[in-house]
């Protein structure tokens, strides 16, 4: 039996006015463009890293995964510990720690300095993460709450766009140590707002914490995580590779097991995910967030080996994508309200899937940007119309006092999607490139074609010693490297006409809200009606 205690300032008879409410979303939404900032801000700057810290590139890649990999293991735990000691006081104690690392970080005279760094301020960002979200739909009246998870998912979704926008010009301006100013700020400001305008709420439990199936999550998530961004590097018969995939196995069909014998005392219930909301929402995220991981892979070679273009101009040029993503999300909410959110998510994924067949059908080596940019702006649009509700989806499927778990559910889910489409979309790119080029390279001597067939970068390396077979090397890439792009956008498209499938049959109750009113029942109700109907 649990239920929720509230501060006086949370009670439901002096709920938020409409000022408090401006002010809790802005709190949150900068706590979370500090989290999702700090995500990809350090990949702009790995050669300065290498040399500044005398590291190989092992250490460096360590340095930069360690803080997603820390962020995914802890959100499911610390979300159900945040929503037990009270979301305020986790989400204030994790911005401290979060601020405290990244001035550490941005000090950090050797490359252990760093990875420890990067590991505490991992930690704090799954003390943050989940709980932004939490706070939003715990807070949040049922008619504000899907434009409020609007302006969340549009900050998740193209923060890390525009926070590698600013640190790519840190970078460029300044010293990769600035990029810990961006972060440091952001927290600062958020430690702010939250001490004057979170309210705070916490679940009252009965039962003991459910330690046993915490540390099977982060043991399941951190093995299939680990494998996903190391086997491309390692190689997938490595025995690194193979030994984190079976602990990821075993744990995750561990952790499913124990929570079904746990019922109410559980981390996560996960009969839950029979119902329509919780797995079609947890999907959708999956693949959606993967597809465009994936894409951003294949952009920065694109922008920079095939393009020519700088870090600085490679970033602004997704700037796009991202802006139509914020967008597209604070609109999702109206759109719902109006034609019901299966019908929003699948407008979404459609939209995303024209973006992929255009860049798929029109990019070219002579076409530059123009030829992709319509199906980066059709992408960021789908995305973001898809994102809203599928995160409402997620969190509507869990009570109120288990809105903590269900945040990290859905942060979880997106880094795993994203760490997922990184390691295919990458692959297949290269595997294309790799079928294309060598019927490319005729005459070229074989030591200088054998480095060529490795990557563009590496091509773009050899030619300058090639001599008169540099421009044949150069060209051979860059068409190459489009054909396996093509490859690539080919199988995305597949990849969603799977998911669009998927949605119009398994996607939440297509109801349209109305916006006097809301939904006649909120996440509350919804998801202990689920939870009755499964019992039963």
């Amino acid at each position: 039996m649990t239920s929720i205690e509230s501060a006086p300032d949370a009670a439901p008879g002096d709920a938020p006015d409409a000022r408090q409410l401006r002010a809790i979303l802005i709190s949150v939404s900068i706590s979370l463009m500090a989290v999702v900032a700090s995500v990809s801000g350090l990949n702009v700057a790995q050669t300065h890293l290498a040399v500044d810290f005398g590291a190989s590139l092992s250490t460096v890649l360590w340095i930069i995964n360690i803080y997603p990999l820390a962020l995914a293991a802890l959100l499911l735990p610390l979300g159900a510990i945040g929503d037990r000691l009270g979301r305020k006081l986790m989400l204030t104690a994790g911005l401290v720690l979060f601020g405290v690392a990244n001035v550490v970080a941005a000090l950090a005279p050797t490359a252990s300095v760093m990875i420890a760094a990067r590991l505490i301020s991992g930690v704090g960002a799954a003390m943050i993460m989940p709980i932004t979200l939490a706070v939003i739909t715990s807070t949040f009246p049922e008619d504000q709450r899907g434009r409020a998870i609007g302006v969340w998912t549009g900050v998740a979704g193209g923060g890390g766009i525009l926070g590698m926008f600013l640190s790519a010009l840190l970078v460029d301006v300044a010293s990769w140590r600035w990029l810990f100013a961006l972060p440091t700020v952001l927290i600062v400001v958020a430690l702010a707002t939250t001490v004057k305008s979170v309210p705070n709420s916490r679940e009252r439990s009965a039962h003991p914490f459910d330690t046993i199936g915490a540390l099977l999550s982060s043991v399941a998530v951190v093995g299939l995580i680990f494998v996903l961004q190391e086997a491309p590097e390692r190689g997938w018969a490595s025995p690194a590779t193979l030994i984190s995939l079976g602990a990821g196995i075993v744990a995750g069909i561990g952790f499913v097991v124990w929570e079904l014998r746990r019922r109410d005392s559980s981390l996560l219930d996960v009969r839950l995910f029979r119902e329509r909301g919780l797995a079609g929402g947890s999907v959708t995220l999956l693949v959606v967030f993967g597809v465009q991981a994936g894409i951003g892979v294949v952009l920065f070679p694109f922008f920079q080996a095939v393009l020519g273009w700088s870090g600085l101009v490679s970033t602004a040029a997704m700037m796009p994508m991202a802006i139509s993503m914020m967008l597209a999300s604070g609109l999702a909410a109206k759109l719902a309200e109006a034609i019901g959110p299966r019908a929003t998510m699948a407008a979404g994924v459609a939209l995303a899937g024209v973006g992929l067949v255009w860049m798929g059908l029109f990019v070219s080596v002579a076409g530059g940007y123009l030829s992709i940019l319509p199906g980066l702006v059709a992408m960021g649009l789908g995305m973001g119309l898809s994102m809203t509700p599928s995160t409402e989806a997620i969190t509507g499927s869990l009570p109120r006092d288990k809105q903590g778990v269900a945040s990290a559910l859905n942060d979880i889910t997106r880094e795993l999607g994203t760490a997922l489409g990184v390691a295919s979309l990458g692959a297949l790119v290269s595997a294309g490139y790799r079928n294309s080029i060598d019927g490319q390279l005729s005459g070229v001597p074989q030591e200088a074609a054998n480095v060529a067939r490795e990557g563009i970068a590496n091509a773009a390396a050899v030619a300058g010693s090639a001599g008169s077979h540099a421009e044949q090397i150069v060209l051979a890439a860059r068409q190459a490297f489009v054909d396996g792009w093509q490859q690539a956008m080919w199988t995305g498209v597949a990849v969603m006409v799977g998911l669009l499938g998927y949605v119009a049959v398994r996607g939440p109750k297509n109801q349209a809200r109305s916006a006097a009113g809301g939904s006649p029942s909120g996440p509350v109700e919804d998801a202990e009606s689920s939870r009755s109907k499964i019992r039963s």
